[in-house]
């Protein structure tokens, strides 16, 4: 049973949407937040984010109102890394494009500081340190 125009809700709300990321209902998966990190790049450093394991926490919190808030922490190879700030406001662009993803926060932190054992196998072999 449809209840959708008694509550005044548009039909298309109610159709469920399958996006290019793959969600259905504005179902937000961590991997999808995690994909669109992986676009992410530090200019100098020809290996993504999260293989240079500067994000340190993703977290997605459903919205009352149906959305889904995303929380990230990340640091920076460097705490002096000017770039730093382009880095978040890119990393949260990118998971603004996420269908049902309708806020984001990226927290740029200093703890634990970053070292490069925190390089996965993948980010490791490209910087041709194994």
């Amino acid at each position: 049973e449809n209840d959708g125009d008694a509550l005044g809700l548009e039909k298309t709300e109610l159709q469920p949407a399958l996006s290019k990321n793959g969600a259905k209902d504005g179902d937000v998966s961590e991997e999808d937040v995690w994909n669109q990190l992986r676009q992410c790049y530090d200019p100098e450093i020809p290996v993504n984010i999260v293989d240079l394991g500067l994000v340190y926490d993703c977290k997605l919190t459903k919205k009352e109102d149906g959305g889904t808030r995303v929380d990230v922490k990340m640091t920076l190879t460097a705490p002096g890394c000017g770039m730093g700030p382009a880095i978040a406001h890119d990393a949260q662009s990118k998971i603004l494009t996420i269908d049902g993803v309708d806020e984001a926060d990226v927290q740029l932190v200093w703890d634990p500081p970053w070292n490069q054992n925190m390089i996965s196998d993948a980010g490791r072999m490209k910087l041709g340190m194994i």
